[in-house]
């Protein structure tokens, strides 16, 4: 992964080996499915029933659009800096600015949602152990992964995508063995909705509030376009980002109608995995220890690479000149000090904020980093037919990848829970602007000053 690499040093990055499609799509595969899958998408259930599964159906349709769109644009263009670079070209600095410091925020929430799930899913095993002091120690392990680095890191994130892939496969296959009649199940366990009541369980209004989560859940394709410039053949991208999200779908949509249809929508919550909530009436007692680990590995894999994304996009854009010089400094440690400090300060705040509200921090958290990473999505949508002549088709997809996007993120305006996550995410969109317009005036006047001063 470029990741690691980058924040190493020369002989790191020289010595990077190139991919082939089909390993940049397990790579992709291993960087997505996380804890915003495993457990986000209980409480997606929660809001709305079976009827999440359309919520995943277009989450994954617009994640299709908006890598395909993006792959294009590699494919004329190969740039480094991935969706950052395409903004900055299409519409100046403030855009690259801007869409980097978004992602930024966004990775940094994702490791602060990991690091959130994997507490929540540790107390399985230690319920009276206060979730702040669990963060505190997977936030420390974290950062100590951060510092050594990892040789071999790709081969790392393919065996922890293989874990992944497998854990959902376990579950789906003794779902199916359950309706069979096997550990106690019966067909009839499977309860198919016959009516609108049944499928929508809080109505229209509940689809729209769990949008986000399945648009969180196919988080992370941003990560396909920064180690595109891996390929071998950069015009397979599209094809690698495809086979990926395509594979994505599949595994997320069929085990989502089981976990949703053999127990009621009212049994899931955002303290258990919902596929451990399914099947916790019948005879498989090492399920949800088996499954639980699982999840905890590869959540931790996910969270240090978030940890490595969000200290490397910090250096480059310190070095490009969008974030204090500070960051871009070098030390002794493996990684520049000061990117790796403010990376720690951000996980402290999300350790103190697990501290406040330990009940609803998961739900805040996994909301605001939903909504940071779909605003880079559509930044994407916006930058393409400004570098690519589009075709009516391509405005098509886009159009509608945009109205989806824009539906997602106005779904969590009218959920109590949600509305939380949207003024963060708000807010910090906010500060960027300010931050811009303070940039603008102080070039503004550098200009105006008489030649000499």
């Amino acid at each position: 992964m470029e990741i690691p690499a980058r924040v190493g040093g020369k002989n790191e990055k020289n010595s990077e080996r190139k991919l082939k499609w089909w390993q940049l799509s397990l790579i992709g595969v291993g960087c997505t499915i996380g804890t915003g899958y495993f457990l986000g998408s209980g409480i997606g259930i929660s809001k709305t029933g079976p009827s999440i599964v359309i919520s995943f159906i277009l989450a994954g349709l617009t994640a299709m659009i908006v890598s395909e769109l993006l792959g294009k644009m590699f494919v004329q263009d190969p740039q480094k800096g991935s969706f950052r670079s395409y903004a900055k070209k299409a519409f100046g600095r403030w855009a690259g600015f801007s869409s980097g410091w978004v992602y930024w925020f966004s990775e940094m929430l994702i490791s602060g949602s990991q690091l959130t799930a994997l507490s929540i899913l540790t107390r399985f095993w230690f319920p009276n152990v206060p979730l702040w002091i669990l963060a505190s120690i997977y936030a420390a392990l974290g950062i100590i992964v951060v510092l050594i680095g990892t040789k071999g890191f790709e081969r790392t994130e393919n065996l922890f995508a293989v874990m992944k892939v497998a854990a959902i496969f376990m579950f789906i296959i003794l779902a199916i063995l359950l309706l069979f009649g096997f550990f106690g199940g019966s067909i009839r366990d499977f309860n198919v909705p016959n009516t609108p009541d049944e499928l929508f369980a809080n109505g229209l209004t509940g689809l729209w509030s769990s949008l986000i989560f399945g648009f969180y859940a196919f988080g992370g394709i941003e990560i396909m376009g920064i180690l595109s410039v891996r390929l071998e053949q950069k015009k397979e991208v599209i094809k690698s980002t495809t086979v990926m999200l395509i594979m994505l779908l599949s595994i997320y949509i069929i085990s989502i109608i089981l976990a949703s249809t053999l127990v009621a929508f009212d049994q899931f919550n955002a303290e258990e995995s919902p596929f451990v909530i399914a099947l916790a009436d019948y005879n498989l007692n090492f399920f949800p220890h088996v499954f639980n680990a699982g999840i905890i590995i590869a959540g931790f894999s996910t969270m240090a690479a978030s940890l490595f994304a969000v200290t490397s996009m910090l250096v480059t854009m310190a070095e490009e000149g969008d974030a204090p010089k500070l960051f871009s400094k070098k030390g002794k440690l493996k990684v520049p000090p000061f990117a790796l400090a403010l990376t720690i300060s951000i996980l402290v705040i999300s350790i103190v904020i697990s501290r406040l509200v330990p009940d609803k921090v998961y739900e805040y958290i996994t909301t605001a980093a939903g909504l940071m990473l779909i605003y880079n999505w559509f930044f994407i949508l916006v930058s393409f037919p400004k570098l690519i002549k589009a075709t009516t088709f391509d405005h098509i997809k886009r159009i509608s990848a945009m109205l989806l996007i824009l539906l997602a993120v106005s779904g969590t305006i009218f959920d109590k829970t949600n509305r939380m996550g949207f003024f963060v995410s708000i807010l910090f969109v906010a500060l960027v602007l300010i931050v811009i317009l303070f940039m603008r005036k102080g070039k503004k006047k550098k200009n105006e000053l008489p030649r000499g001063v």
